[in-house]
C-alpha cells in the first residue's frame, strides 16, 4: 500500500467516522424534541435505545452498501426475492396485519417511545399498515442486503437462488431475521407496552445485518462499501 493510498483510506474513514457522528447526534436530538413535544414520559430508556440503534444501523447500511454491477435481469430477480422478503418481514413484525371486522378506512398516530414512534397508522376494510420507523428502516436494510446478497449469489459458480441457499451465513440471516417481528411481540403498533423480547429482538437484528454485511462473498469480492 501507498503512502497516498493509506493518506486517501485515512480520509474516507475519517469522513465516515463524521457522517456517522452527525448521524447520531441528529437521531439523538430528533428523539429528544420528540419527547419534549410528545410529552411521553416512563417509558423504560432501553427501548429508546434500541429504537435509536435500529433507525441509525438500519440508515448505515442503507447508506454504505454498494452492491455489484451486474445485468438487468439479475438486478429484477433479486429486486423480486428483497420485496417478498420485505413482505415476510412486515408481517411478521407487524406491520402489516389484519384489520377488525367492520374496520373502515382512517389514520392514527400512535405516540410509542422515540425510534417507534410516532407511528402512522393507517386501517383499511383490507389490511391495516403500521409505519413504525425503527422496524420500517430496519426491515428496509434487511431487504437492500439481501438484495446484495442474491446478486453476489448469481454471480458465483453456483448461478440462481442456489448460491444464495448454499452460504449457511446468508440463509441463517432470513430465518432469523423473520424471528425478529415474531419475538418483537406480534404487532408493533399495538404493543405500546414493551416488552423484554424486544432485547432478543433488536439482538436478532443486529445479528443478521452482521452476517449479512460482512458474510464470506460467494464469488471471493471483498466488502464493498461507498467510499
Amino acid at each position: 500500500m501507498t503512502v497516498a493510498t493509506a493518506s486517501l483510506r485515512s480520509r474516507v474513514d475519517v469522513r465516515t467516522l463524521l457522517y456517522g457522528a452527525i448521524l447520531a447526534n441528529t437521531l439523538v436530538m430528533l428523539a429528544v424534541a420528540y419527547v419534549l413535544l410528545a410529552g411521553i414520559a416512563g417509558s423504560n430508556p432501553r427501548y429508546t435505545v434500541y429504537g435509536l440503534v435500529w433507525l441509525f444501523v438500519g440508515i448505515v447500511v442503507l447508506w454504505r452498501v454498494d452492491p455489484p454491477p451486474t445485468d438487468d435481469r439479475t438486478r429484477r430477480r433479486a429486486a423480486a426475492v428483497a420485496v417478498l422478503y420485505f413482505v415476510v418481514l412486515a408481517v411478521a413484525g407487524g406491520l402489516l396485519t389484519r384489520p377488525d371486522a367492520g374496520a373502515a378506512w382512517g389514520i392514527r398516530l400512535v405516540p410509542l417511545p422515540p425510534g417507534w414512534g410516532p407511528a402512522p397508522v393507517f386501517t383499511t376494510p383490507y389490511v391495516v399498515v403500521g409505519l413504525v420507523p425503527a422496524r420500517l428502516v430496519g426491515y428496509l436494510a434487511l431487504s437492500y442486503l439481501v438484495y446484495a446478497t442474491v446478486i453476489d449469489a448469481v454471480g458465483s459458480a453456483v448461478s440462481g437462488l442456489l448460491g444464495l441457499l448454499s452460504c449457511v451465513s446468508c440463509t441463517w440471516p432470513i430465518v432469523a431475521s423473520v424471528a425478529t417481528g415474531v419475538l418483537g411481540g406480534g404487532s408493533a403498533v399495538a404493543t405500546v407496552a414493551l416488552g423484554f423480547s424486544y432485547d432478543l429482538s433488536t439482538a436478532v437484528f443486529l445479528a443478521t445485518v452482521g452476517l449479512l454485511y460482512w458474510r464470506p462473498r460467494l464469488t471471493g469480492r471483498s466488502d464493498r462499501g461507498r467510499d
